[in-house]
């Protein structure tokens, strides 16, 4: 746990105004997190631009770089790009507490801010549910062609009602027999 101490943004000290933070995201950053099951490794760049007010603090955050997969597919392993853009508002008011997915509560005494579980959420979030490997992109766009237009379901019900209208000739409306006998 210590390690993630390294994703403190110690508010306190920062005047009002824009502020510029940088952090770097390893392999050992995710070994961090029990059950990850999704990311191993990665080498990310992440980018902070906190505006802080009088009444609350902004974090715009910017996250690029790559992290290594394993494909569902084939199971080989392939590096992902990310190009990832959050924004988080941290608000001061009386009590610690989240307020929605974008907005937290502060008291005004806060030292920090630890940021590492929000950007492990963003990475988490940016990864595909379905990851295939760069290489095998393309086959799955062509299965996923051959399918289209094309019914999915059959049921022999109404293709057997749709026989039966083409065996019986087609019964005209006797009113309209007449205004075909006008011309």
């Amino acid at each position: 746990m210590k390690f993630l101490q390294h994703f403190d943004i110690e508010v306190i000290k920062y005047r009002e105004g824009a502020h510029e933070l940088e952090f770097q995201v390893t392999d050992r950053f995710f070994e961090e997190f029990e059950d990850n099951d999704l990311v191993n490794k990665g080498n990310l760049t992440v980018r902070v631009n906190l505006d802080k007010g009088v009444n609350l603090i902004e974090m715009d955050f910017k996250i690029q770089g790559s992290v290594h997969l394993t494909c569902d597919r084939s199971l080989e392993e392939f590096d992902y790009p990310l190009d990832i853009e959050e924004s988080i508002i941290f608000k001061y008011g009386s009590e610690e507490k989240e307020i929605d997915e974008n907005i937290f509560m502060i008291t005004r005494d806060t030292p920090s801010i630890n940021v590492a579980q929000l950007i492990y959420e963003f990475i988490l979030l940016a990864i595909p549910a379905k990851k295939i490997h760069p290489d095998y992109r393309n086959e799955l766009d062509e299965e996923e062609s051959e399918a289209e237009g094309q019914y999915v379901y059959f049921d022999s019900e109404s293709e057997k009602e749709d026989e039966s209208k083409n065996d019986e000739p087609e019964s005209i409306d006797p009113r309209w027999e007449k205004l075909k006998k006008l011309k």
